[in-house]
């Protein structure tokens, strides 16, 4: 393709190009209309179960038992009902977040979101990349620096496939999560978890000392994911669906049932890693800080078979949440900057963007403590989370731009205090980590900043 895109339309080699209320001059039962507007939930869950997740699941896992499996649970609603608020927003009004951003706040506003949001990209990456490399470094003896390179590039030639059809790519994306919830399934299947001990964890709050609230932000970070917000907002719009309130409201039924279910598989993905880390490390007193130890120490607590299903997991995780992660990064880049550029450029800037950093870190650090530094890559995206959460309520709030789609009473609430819960967090975080008067300025920063954002805000005309 080397036509430019139109940056009145988001993923515009992409957009509206899936049929799905009839085939033919017959409109498709209502099955195969739940079929057809499946795969977007998808293409969004394997950012929730990216090796950043891992990072910090096997963390929480190691270290503190099925203590933290409450978290996984919470974090996982809590990315439901943001990703369907974001559905809404691209279904209703033809704008992803980043367009709607930058169609309705100040451009100063407008660029300060996206550097940030493209701050969160990285961080993102960063995990993602890392975590391929590692795979690939177990399964073939790869060197990390090559490895990086492979899956940072190798997934330009799996988005050509958006050219070719958009169905492909999901279906690429829904084979590779298939196969990490296979792996991971036979796994647990062997590990032989405590699941009296797993149910407390996941259904009675409790956080112990020792750094649990440091992984307990990360996983919240790593499922809540900030570019997952844009990426959902626009890729629902790949379904070419008529633009009445009915066919609307058909739409986001359907989206909204495609979300559930896919978050689903996401959040048994997170659950399973770390019971697997709890049954087996935290069980033999193991700290886990490291992907290849993990590894290692799989192999005489449970063979080689689940050693060799963690590591090809792990590639699988790497390489889809890569592919979402570039389609992410340029739907942000064009979305906030309504740039004009060939796609295959585009994301050629995107992948660079990301991959310098990896390479970076890899060669500083050898690939040493790799789970350590995954969590922290996951706390800057649970750090950079406000940044999104909150244009997105005020936007999907909005009557004059929602209609009667705009979020109702009960929805600001939970949304408002999804979006007071995580500040909060952050702020504690930062205060046990730089102490007050750092923390004093930096509050006085977001607090401007905020201001800047509400006042910055500009409503349509009715």
């Amino acid at each position: 393709m080397t036509a430019l895109s139109d940056p009145d339309k988001s993923l515009p080699e992409a957009h509206r190009t899936i049929p799905v209320w009839r085939t033919g001059g017959a409109a498709r039962p209502w099955w195969r209309r739940m079929l057809a507007f499946s795969g977007p939930g998808f293409l969004v869950a394997v950012g929730y179960m990216d090796p950043g997740n891992w990072g910090t699941d096997l963390a929480g896992g190691s270290q503190f038992g099925y203590a933290l499996l409450w978290v996984i649970l919470a974090s996982n609603l809590m990315a439901i009902f943001l990703q369907v608020l974001c559905a809404r927003l691209g279904l209703v009004t033809g704008k992803d977040l980043a367009q709607a951003c930058r169609d309705h706040y100040s451009k100063p506003t407008s660029i300060a979101l996206w550097l940030l949001c493209e701050v969160a990209i990285i961080a993102c990456d960063l995990a993602e990349l890392v975590g391929a490399a590692v795979a690939l470094n177990l399964l073939f003896g790869i060197p990390l620096v090559w490895g990086v390179l492979i899956t940072g590039f190798d997934v330009l030639i799996l988005l050509m496939l958006v050219n070719v059809g958009f169905r492909w790519l999901e279906a690429i994306v829904i084979a590779l999560v298939t196969t990490i919830g296979a792996c991971f399934a036979y796994s647990i299947f062997l590990a032989q978890p405590d699941w009296a001990a797993a149910a407390q964890g996941a259904f009675v709050p409790s956080l112990p000392g020792g750094g649990a609230l440091l992984i307990s932000l990360g996983i919240l970070g790593a499922t809540v994911m900030p570019h997952n917000l844009y990426l959902h907002s626009s890729i629902v719009q790949t379904r070419a669906h008529g633009r009445g309130p009915a066919d609307l409201k058909a739409a986001i039924g359907h989206n909204t049932v495609d979300t559930i279910v896919a978050l689903g598989a996401a959040f048994f993905v997170n659950a399973a890693i770390l019971v697997l880390a709890a049954a087996v490390f935290f069980k033999a007193g193991i700290e886990v800080d490291d992907l290849r130890q993990a590894h290692e120490l799989l192999t005489p607590a449970l063979g080689g078979a689940a050693a060799t299903a963690f590591a090809v997991a792990l590639l699988c995780s790497g390489q889809s949440s890569t592919i979402t992660g570039t389609l992410a990064g340029q739907i942000v880049m064009e979305g906030f900057l309504r740039i004009r550029i060939k796609p295959w450029i585009r994301r050629l800037i995107t992948r660079c963007i990301a991959i310098v950093p990896a390479l970076l870190i890899v060669s500083a650090t050898g690939g040493r403590d790799t789970v350590q530094l995954l969590v922290i890559s996951q706390v800057v995206l649970s750090m950079q989370l406000p940044f999104a959460i909150f244009p997105l309520m005020m936007l999907t709030s909005d009557r004059a731009k929602m209609g009667p789609f705009a979020n109702g009473p009960l929805v600001k609430v939970i949304g408002y205090a999804i979006c007071a819960v995580i500040s909060a967090l952050n702020v504690y975080l930062l205060w046990s980590v730089i102490g007050p008067m750092w923390l004093g300025v930096l509050a006085a920063v977001m607090i401007g900043f905020a201001a800047w954002v509400r006042f910055g805000y500009r409503a349509p005309a009715i």
